[in-house]
C-alpha cells in the first residue's frame, strides 16, 4: 500500500508541478503599445519610399516631403541604390521634424526596416512646441 501511494505521487507530482509552472508561461494577449501596432497609430512612412508600398490616403506632410525629395524606388534591400535612398530619406525625415524608428520585427503591415514618425502638431487649444514649452 505504501509503495502504491509513492508510485501515485511520482506520477501526479510532475503533472501538478508542470501545470503550476506552465500557467504563467502561457502567452497572454496584451494590448499593443508603440508605433508599430496594427492600424499604424503614429502614421509612419517607410524609409526609403518603395514603389511596392503605396502611400497612405491621409499621409502626413513630412512623408509627402520625403516622397517629393526622394522618389520611391523598386530596388531590393541590400543594394547600393537602396542604401543611398535610405540615407537620403532618413536625412529628409530628420530635416522635416520626424523621428527614425527601427523595425526589428517585420510584418505584413510593416515590411520596412526603418520608418519615419512625423511630428504631429498639438491641437490649437493646447499648442506646444516640440520641446514642450508653451
Amino acid at each position: 500500500m505504501h509503495t502504491r501511494i509513492i508510485g501515485g505521487l511520482r506520477v501526479i507530482a510532475p503533472l501538478v508541478l508542470g501545470l503550476l509552472l506552465g500557467m504563467p508561461a502561457t502567452p497572454v494577449q496584451a494590448e499593443c503599445t508603440g508605433c508599430l501596432c496594427p492600424g499604424d497609430p503614429c502614421r509612419l512612412c517607410p524609409l526609403p519610399p518603395m514603389k511596392n508600398i503605396p502611400p497612405a490616403a491621409d499621409e502626413p506632410d513630412t512623408c509627402l516631403k520625403i516622397r517629393e525629395r526622394v522618389p520611391p524606388i523598386s530596388a531590393s534591400p541590400g543594394t547600393n541604390e537602396h542604401f543611398a535612398n535610405q540615407d537620403r530619406a532618413t536625412m529628409e525625415c530628420v530635416r522635416n521634424g520626424g523621428d527614425i524608428i527601427r523595425n526589428p520585427r517585420r510584418s505584413k503591415e510593416f515590411p520596412s526596416k526603418l520608418y519615419c514618425k512625423p511630428y504631429v502638431e498639438a491641437t490649437k487649444g493646447n499648442a506646444t512646441t516640440r520641446s514642450g514649452s508653451k
